[in-house]
């Protein structure tokens, strides 16, 4: 049975009474109407369940025992049909057994009134309800509004932190973070001279506030990557960033690798992370695990990030398996971490993938199931091959010598337009200074040779690392070529580094505008000993040291390279073309 009563002018909404007792359901009619409600009537569960799906109702005051469908099971029906709106249940009882009441809670009721029932009891708990739905549909607002706010940061966010990312192709990446927005990031950006730089970092805690973190990280992480600058210096001027904004007790813990250009070595950094691996391209076996050195970034400004750099000797094909500690923490049904043990079988058994990731991510989905996910999880994969590392950009085609100037009709003291530049350092300005970057920005941005970044930053970086390395600090670039001896050639030439208190490099360049483009004149000395430049080129490639491979990567991108006795003087010039 079903009757709808008229609408009173102070209508509060609808209330569904459902009591198979007609005596009952009378009196309930006359309060409800008496408080504003219009009232519905149903006389079994059943009933009760399709008016509710029909009407919806504001209220409904169910009784217990009723034929074809009891209270409880009607209630947990009507509940599954709410949805997102709250609309309170209160039981009509005339039992007062603590396990019968408890059921009512448990099967969904807000409340419950025994018989013979207290108009001024039931007046009270209508009331309540009425204010918990107030306060229920203002915390629907404001969570819908704070969605619509974390879906508008979520695509500004993704666009300042993610979408300037490259070597997408061939990086394979799992990024699975706990809530709207994850507190881990996955950096990756070229040099001017064709290194990979990749970081994965891990902000303390998740969501939106961690993530904040990652938009000055990441402008930092590119912006220097862009000019030039080296890994150490990066994570040291991220870490003073995020050390002069961040709260205490918020840091970032970081894997940061630089895949060099000719794919020979890489080098690594692990500051609070756990492990990460390089891993034999044939066999999936773990060559080199990377466990952590140095303070996450953010936590003091006193620190340097490079004393514990590892300088790795690599082979095409190899792989880096990077992971933040939401995938070894991560937990099933049983309440088990996944752990390293886990972690590392499953990168061992990914033969039959064409990634190692597919495995890792395979494997922590069985493990999981479904499983609430405590924290952000991010697993990143770097293959070691020549499709990761852009083409190297090579020198405009030379022209035939009498169609062009030379070198000597531009002295340096002539032409309105011309520039010179020069810089020298000393000692232990050596230590401290790159002015590879700050040389590029001049010439790119003064200049306008944007579009000469990439071989104008290899040709001077070349030369000043081959005069500091060989020249000033005397290290053998034979070193490389032996077993295990990258990293001794590192290790000497960072103990050198720091114990350096005399020698100097001067850097000279003349920059000649033409019609159609134009000169760069670079210089390089240093005050060490020299080299043998007139019989290195003679040596068979596969006995060429590196720095001797280099020389023959600036000679291919300059339009001539010319080494004055005792070979700690060279010269470069670079010719570019417009129109």
């Amino acid at each position: 049975m079903n009757a709808v009563s008229p609408l009173p002018s102070d209508h509060r909404g609808s209330a569904l009474i459902v009591d198979d007792e007609l005596s009952n359901r009378v009196i309930l009619k006359a309060l409800l109407k008496k408080m504003g409600y219009a009232v519905i009537q149903a006389d079994n569960g059943e009933e009760a369940v399709t008016l509710f799906e029909q009407s919806r109702p504001n209220l409904v005051l169910m009784d217990i025992m009723m034929p074809i469908m009891d209270g409880y099971a009607a209630t947990r029906k009507i509940k599954q049909l709410t949805g997102d709106r709250f609309t309170p249940v209160i039981f009509l009882t005339a039992v007062t057994d603590e396990t019968a009441l408890s059921r009512c809670i448990e099967v969904g009721g807000d409340d419950f009134l025994t018989k013979p029932y207290s108009h001024t009891l039931l007046a009270a708990k209508v009331h309540a309800m009425e204010r918990i739905q107030v306060l229920h549909q203002d915390l629907h607002l404001l969570y819908n509004r704070m969605q619509r706010d974390e879906e508008i940061a979520e695509q500004v966010f993704s666009g300042a932190v993610l979408k300037g990312n490259v070597a997408l192709d061939e990086i394979r990446s799992l990024l699975r973070p706990a809530s709207v927005f994850s507190g881990d990031i996955l950096l990756t950006a070229f040099s001017p001279s064709r290194d990979l730089h990749v970081l994965l970092g891990d902000f303390t805690g998740h969501g939106l506030a961690s993530a904040l973190g990652a938009m000055p990280a990441s402008e930092v992480f590119r912006s220097m990557t862009a000019k030039g600058f080296s890994p150490q210096q990066i994570l040291q001027a991220i870490n003073s960033k995020l050390h002069s904004l961040l709260p205490v007790g918020m840091f970032l813990a970081v894997q940061f690798i630089k895949v060099g250009r000719g794919l020979d070595h890489i080098t690594v950094f692990n500051c609070g992370m756990p492990d990460f691996f390089v891993l034999d391209g044939e066999t999936r076996r773990v060559k080199h695990t990377i466990p952590s050195q140095d303070l996450p970034l953010g936590i003091t400004s006193e620190i340097s990030y490079g004393d514990n750099a590892r300088h790795i000797l690599i082979e095409q094909g190899d792989h880096v398996i990077l992971a933040t500690d939401g995938v070894t923490e991560a937990r099933n049904t049983a309440g088990e971490y996944f752990g390293n043990d886990r972690f590392k079988q499953a990168i061992a058994a990914s033969g039959g993938y064409a990634y190692i990731l597919d495995n890792v991510a395979c494997r922590l989905n069985d493990f999981c199931q479904n499983a609430p996910q405590d924290d952000d999880i991010s697993l990143a994969e770097i293959p070691l091959i020549p499709q990761l590392l852009p083409a190297l950009q090579t020198a405009p085609e030379r022209q035939p010598a009498d169609h062009l100037p030379s070198v000597k009709e531009f002295p340096a003291d002539e032409g309105s337009d011309n520039v010179e530049l020069h810089l020298t350092l000393r000692g232990s300005q050596l230590k401290k200074a790159d002015p590879v970057p700050m040389l590029i920005h001049y010439l790119q941005d003064t200049l306008g040779l944007h579009s000469h970044r990439q071989p104008l930053f290899t040709i001077l970086t070349e030369l000043f690392v081959n005069a500091l390395d060989h020249g000033v600090l005397g290290v053998d670039s034979q070193l490389k070529q032996s077993e295990g001896g990258i990293g001794r050639y590192f290790e000497l030439r960072e103990r050198r580094l720091r114990e350096l208190t005399e020698g100097c490099i001067r850097i000279g360049a003349r920059v000649h505008p033409l019609d159609k483009g134009g000169l760069i004149v670079i210089q390089v000395e240093d005050s060490g000993d020299g080299f043998d430049f007139d019989n290195w080129k003679r040596l068979p490639e596969d006995q060429q040291p590196f720095s001797g491979r280099g020389i023959l990567l600036v000679e291919s991108l300059c339009e001539s390279l010319r080494f004055y006795a005792p070979g700690n003087r060279v010269e470069a010039v670079y010719r570019w073309l417009e129109g």
